[in-house]
């Protein structure tokens, strides 16, 4: 069977290369019973590999599991996945079976895999070593055969290094890993699904499918969707609500596209509210971390020529700066710094980053700690006045 045929079982879209190639593998490696590893990010659509999986495997007629390990107590996992003995702790009024013994002959998919507490992973682990297990409060070992895909959006290698993920359990799982692309690299794919959540709305409810005008497309595929497919759809089901007109502008899909990284709580907490400086505040602080560098230079220039005590006017939106106006005791006054030639606030903010970026060998965290703001409030004024 084709991907084709394969995208139009499971209702896939897209035509990206990497998503091809996430289906290729696991039509692959579906006839055989090795552990397969899903990676990808939230909402991006991992659950559909395992399905794939088990539809064109020998185990299609069996049973297909899938447990999300996010979604289960500590307390309580080890009885979900193996089961449990009447009586062997409190509420256990009888006896159990678990997703493993449930399973046997099938596919069982575990979602959010890096969710599991080290003890279950080490009763995980002999399962897919030997297929064996003993359910909780039985000393009888009970054997089982079921393949098992696993999912998950951790970076699993970074949770074997703080010791929260075993390695072992790693390589038993990731036999054969599949990674399901971001939709931010499925450019290509982003109206194509736009579409089919509108008409899926549509039919549903009886109601004209949203269309959007050719702005508001490119608008729909330069965002980076961080919550990917599932954001998506979510967006195009509120607009499809909420939007009497059926052409949608790029100015109302604008309104329904939350700013990257913009907090969503109605206070502001942490460090995020130094991403609300405003520009004129974010120069000011600049300046003010740069004083001694200015001190230092007019040391080393002693015969400087004076400011003179008054300037011409200057037009409006311009900003003059006096090295003298910089007064460590008093940050709320607005430094100032000398130039031969006014300049914008936007030539002073591009020439001061630039500078402390050179300073820190390009290092975006060290550049933002020495110039007093936050690292994302740094990259956003990268990105604004494009720095290089």
């Amino acid at each position: 069977m084709d991907l084709n045929q394969i995208k139009q079982r499971f209702g896939i879209i897209g035509n990206d290369p990497e998503l091809d190639r996430a289906l290729e593998i696991a039509r692959q490696v579906a006839p055989t019973n090795l552990s397969v590893l899903v990676t990808g990010e939230s909402g991006v659509g991992k659950e559909v590999i395992p399905q794939i999986i088990h539809q064109y495997s020998a185990r299609k007629h069996n049973v297909y599991l899938a447990l999300n390990c996010g979604g289960i107590p500590e307390g309580t996992i080890d009885s979900e996945l193996f089961g449990h003995e009447k009586g062997s702790f409190t509420g256990a009024i009888e006896t159990r079976k678990g997703y493993f013994e449930e399973a046997d002959g099938g596919t069982l998919f575990l979602d959010e895999v890096a969710e599991l507490p080290l003890s279950t992973q080490v009763r995980l682990l002999r399962v897919l070593q030997t297929g064996e297990f003993i359910k909780v409060g039985s000393a009888k070992v009970q054997k089982t055969n079921v393949r098992v895909v696993a999912a998950t959006n951790v970076n699993l290698l970074s949770a074997i290094r703080d010791g929260k993920f075993r390695e072992d359990l790693y390589y038993r799982l990731c036999t054969v890993p599949v990674t399901v692309p971001p939709l931010r690299e499925r450019k290509g794919d982003i109206l194509l699904l736009f579409k089919k959540f509108a008409l899926d709305f549509a039919d549903q409810n009886m109601v004209p499918a949203i269309r959007l005008t050719p702005e508001a497309q490119d608008l729909l595929c330069a965002y980076r969707w961080p919550g990917n497919v599932r954001q998506l759809q979510s967006v195009t089901n509120r607009i499809s609500v909420l939007e009497t007109k059926r052409l949608v502008s790029a100015e109302v899909l604008a309104r329904y596209l939350p700013s990257e990284g913009a907090s969503t709580l109605p206070v502001r907490t942490g460090e995020s509210g130094a991403d609300y400086l405003s520009d004129r505040d974010i120069i000011f602080k600049i300046l003010y971390q740069m004083r001694h560098d200015i001190d230092d230079l007019k040391a080393r220039f002693d015969d400087l020529s004076p400011v003179p005590d008054r300037e011409p006017a200057q037009p409006r939106g311009q900003l003059i700066i006096r090295a003298s106006d910089i007064q460590s005791s008093d940050v709320a006054q607005e430094p100032s710094y000398t130039v031969q030639e006014p300049v914008s606030i936007q030539d002073v903010s591009t020439e001061l980053i630039r500078k402390a970026l050179e300073r820190n060998g390009g290092r975006r965290k060290k550049a933002a700690e020495e110039l007093g703001i936050s690292e994302r409030t740094l990259y956003r004024k990268i990105k604004e006045l494009g720095i290089q």
